[in-house]
């Protein structure tokens, strides 16, 4: 299925996870659909898609194609709520989505608020750090804004990179892609940002699989969830070898980036049970684990670095430029 024109950026988690939320209540209310959309709130900014979704409902489209070609559900979202639609009733869908999201939202809340003192302290130093040559005569008012502002460019360079990485997807630029080649073989970050994919990979086919599409309907759109081309290229082939009636643990078998024993051994849990959906799951929250594990490390160590750093730094400057107080002539040194 896909959307008439290009549809508007996603929104947040945070209002993603309410959007569903909101739905989650009033489907399992048993309010009819095209009433709810009339009660849904959403921030004003946002209102609007709510409104051209309600519109399209009116005119007899289904929810999923109404709510993407307005921009209010993502691609994923929209297959989700389809399948789960055609199934019967999308509530748990809803359910899992707001949970889903508002668990996204939650830690990127934790990581900003750990990084605002860092921050602060970074910034501070930026500007006491040149103050000794300032008022020693040996910086200009010119220079010393140039101290403090090429930093700053420097690190939001590097944070619009790193946001670049985790919105990575095959149209990104070949420079990128080769970039997050090389973090891929750095030492933790490469593992966390592998297993990030193989997270989102596994989890929304968990949760197309719940909402009762057919696996080699789910597989293309799950594999459109990988980022990182050398893994995607690397999932590619399973499709077609469950075409030829591989199970999909054969289909993994061979793999490379998966926990063999502990996910292979879960997904052939799930096939022989009946229960492949559950196992998906719990693989998916076992690497969430992981990965809030390392996000937690680096939200406790990087404060602490930054605060080194920045103190090493403005110690630095203190002790070997002009200083405040009186410097003998050059001659007489």
């Amino acid at each position: 299925m896909q959307a008439q024109n290009s549809s508007p950026p996603p929104f947040s988690w945070q209002i993603r996870a309410d959007l569903f939320a909101q739905l989650a209540a009033m489907e399992k209310s048993g309010l009819p659909i095209i009433q709810a959309f009339g009660l849904l709130r959403l921030p004003p900014t946002h209102q609007s898609r709510v409104a051209m979704t309600k519109k399209w409902l009116e005119r007899g489209n289904e929810l999923s194609i109404a709510g993407q070609r307005s921009g209010l559900f993502t691609e994923m979202e929209a297959n989700l709520i389809g399948a789960a639609t055609s199934a019967g009733s999308p509530a748990s869908i809803y359910k899992r989505l707001a949970e889903y999201y508002a668990q996204r939202a939650a830690q990127g809340r934790t990581v900003k608020t750990r990084l605002v003192l860092p921050a602060a302290v970074l910034i501070i130093g930026l500007f006491v750090q040149p103050l000794p040559a300032l008022f020693g005569g040996t910086l200009s008012l010119g220079g010393y804004l140039f101290r403090i502002l090429s930093p700053l460019v420097v690190i939001a360079l590097l944070i619009l990179f790193l946001k670049k990485l985790l919105t990575l997807n095959e149209s990104a630029p070949s420079s990128t892609q080769s970039l997050a080649g090389l973090v891929m073989t750095m030492p933790l970050f490469g593992k966390t940002l592998i297993r990030r994919n193989l997270r989102d990979y596994f989890e929304s086919l968990a949760l197309m699989l719940e909402a009762g599409m057919p696996i080699l309907q789910a597989l293309p759109k799950a594999l459109n969830t990988i980022r990182l081309n050398a893994v995607k290229q690397a999932f590619s082939p399973i499709q077609s070898r469950i075409e030829q009636g591989s199970t999909l643990t054969q289909a993994l078998a061979d793999i490379p980036y998966i926990d063999q024993e502990l996910a292979l051994g879960l997904i052939h849990t799930g096939e022989a049970s009946g229960k492949l959906p559950e196992m998906l799951f719990r693989y998916a929250a076992m690497e969430t684990t992981a990965i809030n594990d390392f996000d937690k490390q680096m939200a406790e160590w990087l404060p602490r670095l930054i605060y080194a750093a920045v103190a090493a730094w403005v110690a630095y400057g203190l002790l070997t430029g002009p200083g405040f107080g009186p410097r003998l002539p050059a001659d007489l040194l």
